[in-house]
């Protein structure tokens, strides 16, 4: 089912690389030292993430293309980079490359570890695609004419506050999966309970999941900071993250199981189906 995982990457590496061309070029007729800033920050990003062969290169300049539109997107004045979804990027990237090295030798005995080359252009565009997506230009468009919130314009509040929920989601994903299979012990699936072999799709551990919820809210933390949103708005972030957590074990368990969804299709959806929840929360409570 390798055309699922080109179909993601099709869906998402076009519109978020001319998203940041367009940014490029409307930034560098405005303070300069915003493009700068930008460019040489996804730049430094993605050759680390190669260099630590934590992606391929093609996955490193699918993340630099993907960071560089996101930090465009939630650009102000002044600008201040700490201020920009560069944070929960970081965050996500950070809790990745740990749990991922956390009980290696464990991992490859049991035959799930990481590739040694790092992840590949699919497997980031599949964890950090959708949120780049709800904040292109033409999303934010899509939702104009809403009631005003606080701060933003309310379409961009509303799709930040789902794109950092999609962004935790990615990390609880892989943080659950990662320590799950070194301290949880035997998974249980989560539809029937039934204990399944490690590395099974759809099964899950209590500290495995507890751990996704952890790196959930840290990125949730952390983003609503960078942003300068609200508690309420980290709570929804949170809770959306945490809802796709849960969906995406779902989907393992039923549609990858049956071989009709391959993990980058299941990641994509569940970051979606997180950025929808904290979507539906915010048009809901406020």
């Amino acid at each position: 089912m390798e055309w699922q995982s080109k179909l993601v990457l099709l869906v998402v590496l076009p519109a978020v690389a001319t998203d940041a061309v367009l940014k490029t070029q409307w930034w560098s007729q405005q303070p300069v030292q915003v493009a700068v800033w930008v460019l040489g920050l996804s730049t430094l990003l993605g050759l680390i993430t190669w260099r630590l062969r934590a992606a391929t290169p093609a996955a490193a300049l699918t993340g630099a293309a993907i960071t560089a539109s996101l930090m465009y997107s939630t650009a102000t004045f002044p600008y201040q980079p700490w201020h920009t979804a560069l944070v929960p990027i970081l965050a996500v990237s950070l809790l990745a490359f740990v749990s991922t090295r956390i009980g290696r030798s464990r991992k490859q005995r049991l035959g799930t570890a990481e590739r040694h080359d790092g992840r590949s252009a699919a497997q980031v565009a599949a964890n950090l695609g959708a949120a780049a997506l709800l904040c292109t230009d033409i999303a934010q468009s899509s939702l104009a004419g809403l009631h005003r919130f606080a701060g933003f314009r309310p379409e961009q509040r509303l799709l930040f506050i789902a794109a950092l929920a999609a962004l935790a989601e990615a990390a609880a994903d892989t943080v659950s999966s990662e320590l799950g299979q070194v301290l949880g012990g035997r998974p249980r699936m989560i539809t029937t309970f039934s204990r399944v072999e490690p590395g099974t799709d759809g099964g899950i551990t209590l500290a495995g999941t507890l751990a996704g919820i952890a790196a959930a809210a840290i990125v949730s933390a952390l983003g609503s900071y960078a942003l300068r949103t609200s508690r309420a708005s980290f709570e929804i972030a949170w809770a959306g993250a945490v809802f796709g957590l849960l969906f995406d074990s779902l989907l393992g368990a039923t549609f990858e199981r049956l071989q009709w969804l391959n993990n980058d299709a299941v990641n994509f959806l569940s970051t979606l189906s997180a950025a929808g929840c904290a979507l539906a929360l915010m048009v809901r409570f406020h």
